[in-house]
């Protein structure tokens, strides 16, 4: 054998040295450079810089934003990975007002909170009170105001049994149209008809109805309405079939009349 091929363990030695001291300089980089972005993330964590500083909320009427960031538990000093989306939906669904409620983190520090409400449909006049009522028919107690509603219909005289129910469950089945031009709901039984209503509209007349078929007839409204005379206001019966009966004027008792008119 030749000796031109057999390198001796002292040549070898340097080299063997040599790459153990790059694979522990390789291994002392990764390791500082671990430890640096622990640090980092370190002060991060504990500093003003992963604090929420934007909170979006959208959809809210019921509640001012204040209110909701106070009822989700979020300031804006909480910091961002603190924020548990699960535990601020669970809170804002369980509200009466919620229908859903979604919230988002958006790095590096903001909030979107996306909310449906239930809408209010009608208020329930309570002495002095009024109390709303939502298109899913629960009674808000909490939520009585003095203030006169002037965007929805104002239930009088009804108590809190069938009556009322039915009365919720009718206006929820309304065209948006025909709800917003309702002022005012009495209720009135009669011996015959223990449902008996009468409406009080926006634009001056006047409803006699039943509460079983409200909803049915009480759609066909603005049909009703554009084949009156626009400027004579009077009584619109709809508890069977419909008929228009004009209001008396004072010294002229040829003014009452009766004009039937077809749903």
């Amino acid at each position: 054998m030749g000796n031109g091929n057999v390198v001796s363990i002292e040549e070898r030695i340097p080299k063997l040295k040599q790459q153990r001291r790059k694979k522990a300089n390789r291994r002392l980089i990764f390791l500082l450079l671990l430890f640096f972005i622990l640090i980092a993330f370190i002060l991060y964590f504990q500093s003003p810089l992963s604090n929420v500083k934007h909170v979006v909320i959208n959809g809210n009427s019921a509640h001012s934003d204040e209110e909701i960031m106070e009822i989700v538990g979020i300031r804006k000093d909480t910091n961002i990975w603190k924020v548990r989306n699960k535990e601020m939906e669970k809170k804002l669904n369980s509200l009466p007002e919620m229908k859903k409620a979604e919230v988002k983190t958006k790095l590096p520090h903001s909030v979107i909170i996306n909310i449906q409400e239930y809408q209010r449909i009608s208020y329930v006049s309570k002495g002095k009170h009024f109390l709303p009522v939502l298109e899913n028919g629960n009674i808000l107690h909490e939520k009585k105001t003095t203030d006169l509603p002037l965007n929805a219909p104002i239930l009088f005289s009804f108590s809190e049994n069938k009556a009322l129910k039915e009365m919720i469950v009718s206006l929820e089945k309304l065209p948006a149209e025909v709800l917003n031009s309702i002022s005012e709901i009495h209720y009135d039984p009669w011996k015959s008809d223990l449902y008996h209503i009468s409406l009080f509209m926006n634009d001056g007349n006047q409803v006699s109805a039943t509460i079983r078929t409200f909803a049915e007839k009480m759609s066909h409204y603005p049909s009703i309405i554009s084949q009156l005379d626009p400027t004579q206001k009077g009584v619109i019966n709809l508890e069977v079939g419909s008929y228009f009966k004009a209001y008396e004027l004072k010294g002229d008792e040829s003014s009452e009349t009766d004009k039937e008119s077809e749903e």
